[in-house]
């Protein structure tokens, strides 16, 4: 079911607007962060069904902002994916060791990322 908000937290340019024009195609309403304290306020302000995090921000790293999320009420129980070009062996491990809800890997494959991320969204809503 499309129609869901999805935060991006992606300071590559470039991969935001991929990201963020895959999904409105699909139907999602997106709200675009490029810092991990922008994505912080936006997710306190908008609670979005899910949060794509990039980890290598310019102000913080994306584990940093998953626990600042995590200790705020409002924005503890929502999901969040790390999206990063970290795919070396153990990354995946450590990220969702972290915290994180789910992982997926920069580049983005545009055939499969609606699909993954509808998934998350459903999975949430299951657990939710």
């Amino acid at each position: 079911m499309a129609g869901e908000l999805i935060l991006i937290v992606e300071d590559n340019e470039k991969s935001l607007k991929l990201a963020r024009d895959v999904l409105q195609f699909k139907g999602y309403r997106t709200l675009e962060a490029r810092t991990a304290a922008e994505a912080i306020a936006l997710a306190i302000a908008h609670l979005p069904h899910l949060i794509l995090m990039d980890i290598q921000l310019p102000d913080a790293d994306g584990i940093a902002a998953l626990r600042r999320l995590t200790v705020e009420p409002r924005t503890a129980a929502i999901p969040v994916v790390a999206l990063t070009a970290f795919a070396m062996k153990g990354d995946r491990e450590r990220f969702l060791g972290a915290g994180c809800d789910g992982y997926l890997v920069k580049p983005i494959n545009i055939k499969e990322f609606p699909e993954q991320v509808r998934q998350f969204c459903e999975r949430a809503r299951k657990e939710g």
